[in-house]
């Protein structure tokens, strides 16, 4: 079937391999083989440069590849639309979010969406907001959730809940005794920050320049979890998600800095293509979502 052979066709490029792209569709290596050389049969051209390391795309490939993604992803539409006539939600969902959503508030979330919707597929991508919302912008995934802000007009954004960002410190930082802080405290601190790019950082970046904040010095690192532990280990301060150290809090392995008579919101948004049609499952998902009690 032609469909089987466009997607064994598109795991390959995604893959850059023969093998791997096997072990994930679960048949053999020759069976893939034979799916390309009919494939470029049927198309009339060369799709695949092979080498024993890598596998690259001709400019015939380029071009399949991009159609091989839509035509695929309207045959999910197509399928699910028939199976609606059976009252059955079904499908894959292909779902992007930030770090703080996806380790820390999405897995509840998919949990209780897979119990009710058990013929739904998922599939989850983290990375930072940039990363999502041009994942969204290509149409790489279905729906993205963000922590940060986007300004991208291509994209319906819909704000679905509030995230408390807090300042923490090391237990034994000297501004732990205190109970209240302000930021003529906070000169002169070592700050732990997320790399450019993260909704976190943005934020943390914004709140420093406002409140006229000078560091003594920076440390970057690419995920909150690596953020935390450096500052439980002593390496400074840093703003983060309360969802991320409410263990920590508890604990007493962490410290929180809070401001006099201030409040650090943010809203956690969902972001998809205005352009993309939007298939019931992932409908199904953003509703609960909405509907969510966190």
């Amino acid at each position: 079937m032609i469909i089987e052979a466009l997607r064994v066709f598109v795991t390959v490029t995604e893959q850059s391999h023969f093998s791997r792209a096997a072990e994930l569709l679960n048949i053999s290596q020759p069976g893939v083989s034979l799916h390309i050389r009919n494939l470029e049969n049927e198309i009339g051209a060369k799709l695949l440069h092979r080498s024993p390391k890598q596998v690259r795309l001709t400019e015939a490939g380029h071009i399949l590849y991009q159609k091989a993604k839509q035509i695929l992803r309207l045959y999910e539409e197509a399928k699910q639309d028939v199976r609606l006539l059976q009252d059955q939600v079904t499908g894959t969902v292909h779902i992007g979010a930030s770090f703080t959503i996806g380790e820390y508030v999405l897995p509840k979330q998919l949990a209780a969406f897979a119990a009710q919707y058990p013929l739904v597929a998922i599939e989850v991508t983290i990375g930072n907001t940039e990363e999502i919302v041009q994942a969204v912008r290509t149409k790489e995934l279905d729906i993205g959730l963000i922590e940060g802000e986007t300004q991208a007009v291509d994209l319906h954004i819909i704000p679905y809940m509030k995230d408390e960002m807090i300042i923490i410190a090391p237990a034994d930082h000297p501004l732990s005794s205190q109970r209240f802080i302000n930021g003529v405290m906070l000169q002169d601190q070592v700050w732990v920050l997320r790399e450019i790019g993260s909704g976190t950082r943005a934020y943390s970046d914004q709140f420093i320049q406002s409140a006229g904040i000078t560091p003594k010095r920076t440390y970057v690192f690419n995920s909150s979890q690596s953020v935390k532990e450096s500052v439980v280990a002593g390496l400074g301060i840093a703003m983060l998600s309360r969802w991320i150290v409410r263990k920590e809090l508890e604990l007493g392995e962490l410290t929180e800095l809070r401001l006099h008579a201030a409040s650090l919101e943010r809203s956690f948004s969902i972001i998809r293509h205005k352009e993309e049609k939007t298939m019931m499952a992932a409908h199904m998902f953003i509703q609960r979502l909405l509907a969510a009690d966190n």
